[in-house]
């Protein structure tokens, strides 16, 4: 029996990075999967690849800061399955790359909107989606980002920092509740992954040998160490863990 059998899941940014490698395993320890993204090309290729490994997914589009989008995914949810149990928050995009004294407040609005926001209305609709069944568990990706600062990432460490504390507020809420909803985050660092692949791009080689050089472990993670990790918080193996931040980062937040 799989970790996850019967179960149903919601993740955004699906189509690729995290949202990807969860979804495929998720599905292969028995969740219905819904993927939704932006990205509806890449992100119907994910589905029918994981329908064709023998899993059940299907892929949604979904713009996670338009709030109406996610009232109308979660009510189709709710209707063809009766519940939602899981929902990973991983919708993302990256830093700028630019200075604080040069960000036009297009690009700060951009990034907090996508990663702050779209987290809020996740959390908003998703804890009210799981009252009407069992409760359930909400997963939001943050980042090492989230504790430690960047520089020319202040859009980026301010939206990261704050998925970390309103994950801990949405936490206390929830946690005298019933049926419980459980929130938890989880802090990437640097993975093997488009977003971290634009971020090298962007900022020069000598970005990566900043990794690799600081990262105690001296190499990028992959995805699946997080779906891991996901994995692990959406399963009822961690029905004692709710507003804790797991850090899968090779030990870079240990120097």
């Amino acid at each position: 029996m799989g970790r996850l059998d019967g179960k149903v899941a919601l993740i955004t940014g699906g189509a690729s990075g995290l949202g990807k490698s969860t979804g495929e395993l998720m599905a292969r320890e028995g969740a219905h999967v819904i993927l939704s993204d932006i990205q509806i090309v890449e992100g119907e290729k994910v589905a029918e690849s994981i329908k064709q490994d023998g899993g059940s997914c299907k892929f949604r589009p979904h713009d996670t800061t338009v709030e109406s989008e996610w009232e109308d995914i979660c009510s189709e949810i709710l209707d063809d399955y009766g519940q939602l149990d899981i929902l990973l928050n991983g919708a993302g995009v990256g830093s700028s790359a630019v200075e604080i004294e040069e960000m036009d407040m297009e690009i700060w609005r951009r990034c907090l909107s996508v990663n702050l926001d779209g987290v809020f209305l996740g959390c908003k609709h998703g804890i009210r989606s799981m009252r009407k069944s069992n409760g359930g568990s909400i997963i939001n990706i943050s980042s090492i980002l989230g504790f430690s600062g960047l520089a020319t990432a202040t859009n980026y460490c301010a939206s990261k920092g704050g998925v970390r504390l309103l994950s801990k507020a949405a936490a206390l809420e929830c946690a005298k509740k019933t049926p419980l909803v459980r929130v938890n985050s989880i802090h990437p660092g640097f993975i093997d992954t488009p977003m971290v692949a634009g971020a090298i791009q962007r900022r020069g080689p000598e970005f990566r040998d900043y990794i690799e050089a600081n990262v105690p472990l001296g190499k990028l993670g992959t995805p699946c160490d997080i779906a891991e990790g996901v994995l692990y918080l959406a399963s009822d193996k961690a029905k004692f863990v709710t507003g804790t931040e797991l850090v899968i980062d090779g030990g870079f937040l240990a120097r």
